[in-house]
């Protein structure tokens, strides 16, 4: 998330645009089944990152009302377990290293979900779609992160304590866990539907949601508008955009944190103030 965050642009260009030019391709061709993994992230979105996922979703179920040789379905789920974007690798790295175990509040929460369990499910959620069906996977309850550090530290033998950014050092244990703050966009709490009518399938831990979908015209004007602001890379026009787009997008916060949109700005700044000086 932070990655995409860090970097809009080129996040947009492959979240969004990228979805768009596989997914026609699909039809195209006549491909049967075409399934995009979303994210709990897409669901009244806070951040870029889920934005641009529900913007995905948009161009699928567009694509579905037009289309009838490729069978368009999205599926949304939370965390990996073990994946490249999961926190335990993470976490397993940092006490191998002593600690410290970095969690961004004491209250964050995720849903979680293994491999073959996501794997097995968006195959199942597949193969029940009809054309731009969102499909939710049944993810459980969901894990306090504070609760997984402490056990996983505990599993390696060694006792955890934890350290507030104004706290002092002290050991109080084997390995501290760090409270740095939030992350940029993120939410304490996930959810995974937008619709308020979830419907359930032939399958128990499969639900599908009632979404607010575009025509492709729609979507098209959309992403035209959205194409010129990344190509000239202008960020607040990015923003306006998902705004005004059926994202329920709310934005966690009024800055725009790109490091290269930053880094230009900056430096246009210091630009015209050495010209003030001379």
């Amino acid at each position: 998330m932070v990655l995409v965050e860090e970097n809009v642009v080129e996040g947009i260009r492959n979240n969004v645009f990228g979805t768009k030019v596989i997914a026609e391709a699909a039809a195209n061709l006549g491909v049967e089944n075409f399934i995009l993994i979303s994210t709990d992230k897409a669901v009244r979105p806070t951040n870029f990152m889920g934005a641009s996922k529900r913007m995905a979703e948009l161009i699928c179920q567009a694509l579905a009302q037009e289309t009838r040789r490729t069978t368009f379905s999205m599926v949304r789920f939370g965390n990996v377990l073990g994946s490249s974007g999961s926190v335990i690798p993470r976490f397993r790295a940092q006490i191998e290293q002593g600690g410290p175990v970095t969690v961004t509040h004491r209250d964050i929460t995720r849903f979680f979900m293994t491999i073959p369990e996501a794997s097995q499910l968006v195959i199942q959620a597949g193969a029940m779609a009809r054309g731009g069906d969102v499909f939710v996977l049944d993810m459980g309850e969901p894990v306090r992160i504070l609760d997984l550090a402490q056990t996983m530290i505990r599993l390696h033998g060694l006792k955890p304590y934890i350290v507030e950014d104004d706290a002092p050092d002290a050991a109080r244990g084997d390995i501290a866990i760090r409270i740095v703050g939030l992350n940029k966009g993120e939410k304490l709490y996930e959810e995974l539907l937008i619709g308020e009518n979830p419907r359930g399938t032939e399958h128990p831990r499969i639900m599908t949601a009632t979404e607010v979908a575009l025509s492709r015209a729609e979507v098209e004007r959309l992403l035209d508008r959205l194409w010129r602001a990344c190509q000239g890379f202008d960020l607040p026009e990015i923003r306006r955009i998902f705004l005004e787009a059926p994202l329920a997008y709310q934005p966690n916060g009024d800055g725009v944190h790109d490091l290269i949109w930053n880094a230009a700005r900056n430096h246009h700044r210091q630009i015209e103030l050495e010209l003030v000086g001379t």
